[in-house]
């Protein structure tokens, strides 16, 4: 076994050109390369596409993609070079085959020549008995394979082309321990692993041989995975020992879970991508070419996402959860990672974007003038400022900036029925015109004149007025401050839109 102690730090994230990346999978790249940044180390990218069958258009340009955008680019791998090419699995299989043959000549490895059915027999036989099949140390031996026939009759096999596939032989009745450095010491009795297939009958190599092989060679000091990879940790390390390789440290991260707790947060497990985003950015399905939207099309900022993702499961040991990539950097430790599944929560993603959505007025401001241009509304830079200052606390995305100010641009069209039908009368339209005399005498139409205004109704009245007002620049009861609402209007704009509410009530009565 190799020793703790690494002079220069390398992890690596390697997904597979599947589908797109999920939460879980980049929260993986997201702690590898935080753990390599830390420590002054590398940070590489292998893309592990020897399951072609498997294989989606696209998938690999959307990893670049979502890598870029979130700010965590690898130090070299697939798409950036670096002295370990290729960092395909795909283009690796001479590398795989090399050192199989050597895993062959130590009778660590051996061929296997059972075919489906002579496979099925053998399941069925064991499910009638009540047991469940393994290929393993106690079945190998009654088994078509190397280690049951003579090297001139394995000779004959190979030279006639016979299908086979190269197991790996387990060590029989061993308790190997391991340590991971979230889940601390492990006891796997070997008898309980079967004998896994490592190169397929296609001639290509599994994931387990060519993980292995790969992580070696390019010198990985770290292995920073999912939980869904802690079964594969025994059969890796059998196959580094095999070898005569030092082993690198492994680091098994908690799974992500739905927070309605209903199972892990994936792909197949949720139904509507908008109350459960689990993609970073927009996913096209081939088949359908239905769009599913992902967080930076939904209007979350990378920095947001990615503080976010870092606290989904790990603990930075001081007070505050907002955090730059730097600052996240500085206080990463894999000892702080909790081991069990840890709860995502939408609400809390989006009191992320909230926080650095406070430090963007001008992107906000670049989105509501684009969309007054689009309506040709003239405006004033001044206003727009105080407007996003008014707002901004309403807001968890940029886009939101039009649905909470609009009104200050656009006469109510219409009226929220609840209020408008109270106030159908008369009374009401006196009223309405003594405030209109008051507006018109304020020389200085500020928010501050305007709230003393008020002060000579009573109490009672003078929440209803208020109430009346908003209706009448608004079109609802909602929006910000009443008096900055007047007070931006400006003294003509206000005056014009009560003429138009008691023209609407003139005509209800």
């Amino acid at each position: 076994m190799m020793s703790k102690k690494h002079n220069f730090v390398r992890v690596r994230f390697a997904p597979s050109p599947t589908g797109p990346l999920h939460l879980g999978g980049i929260r993986t790249a997201l702690y590898n390369y935080l753990f390599a940044k830390k420590h002054g180390g590398s940070f590489v990218l292998r893309i592990e596409d020897t399951d072609r069958k498997r294989f989606v258009p696209n998938s690999e340009s959307y990893i670049m993609e979502t890598l870029k955008w979130c700010k965590i680019e690898p130090d070299e791998g697939a798409g950036y070079g670096g002295i370990h090419f290729p960092y395909h699995q795909s283009q690796r299989g001479d590398i795989y085959r090399l050192y199989i043959s050597k895993l062959l000549e130590k009778g660590h490895a051996y061929y296997a020549f059972d075919t489906d059915k002579e496979l099925d027999i053998k399941r069925k036989e064991y499910q009638n008995r009540g047991f469940t099949f393994s290929y393993n140390a106690s079945i190998r031996m009654d088994m078509n394979n190397s280690l049951t026939m003579t090297k001139k009759k394995l000779y004959t096999k190979l030279n006639s082309g016979s299908s086979y596939v190269i197991r790996f032989k387990i060590p029989h009745g061993e308790k190997l321990k391991m340590e991971d450095m979230i889940r601390g010491d492990i006891v796997v009795n070997t008898d309980s692993l079967d004998d896994k297939i490592l190169l397929k009958s296609n001639g290509i190599a599994t994931y387990h041989l060519a993980n292995t092989i790969d992580d070696y060679l390019m010198k990985i000091t770290h292995v920073i995975r999912g939980e869904e990879w802690l079964p594969s940790m025994s059969l890796h390390l059998l196959l580094y020992r095999a070898f005569g390789w030092n082993t690198p440290i492994f680091a098994h991260l908690p799974l992500i879970l739905r927070e309605d707790g209903k199972g892990k947060l994936s792909k197949r497990n949720v139904d509507n991508f908008l109350d459960f985003p689990i993609f970073p950015l927009q996913w096209k399905v081939p088949e359908t070419n239905t769009i599913i939207p992902g967080y930076r099309e939904l209007g979350y900022f990378p920095e947001a996402f990615v503080n976010m993702l870092a606290l989904l499961g790990w603990n930075p040991g001081i007070p505050g959860e907002i955090f730059s990539l730097q600052e996240l950097i500085n206080l990463f430790s894999l000892k702080k990672i909790t081991k069990s599944g840890v709860y995502f929560n939408i609400k809390k993603a989006n009191w992320f974007n909230k926080q650095y959505l406070k430090e963007k007025k001008g992107e906000i401001f670049s989105y509501l003038s684009i969309e007054l241009r689009k309506r040709s509304i003239s405006y004033e830079i001044d206003d727009l400022y105080k407007i996003i200052h008014l707002t901004i606390d309403r807001l968890h995305f940029v886009h939101e900036i039009w649905e909470h100010s609009f009104y200050f641009f656009i006469s109510p069209s219409s009226y929220e029925s609840s209020l408008f039908n109270q106030i159908c009368h008369q009374n009401i339209i006196d009223q309405l015109e003594d405030c209109k005399k008051s507006l018109s005498n304020i020389s200085q139409f500020t928010s501050v004149n305007l709230r003393l205004l008020f002060q000579k109704y009573n109490k009672k009245n003078r929440y209803k007025m208020m109430q009346i007002f908003r209706l009448a620049l608004v079109g609802t009861l909602k929006g910000t401050d009443l008096f900055m609402i007047l007070e931006i209007l400006g003294k003509e704009k206000s005056i014009q839109r009560i003429d138009k509410l008691m023209k609407k009530i003139r005509e209800k009565i």
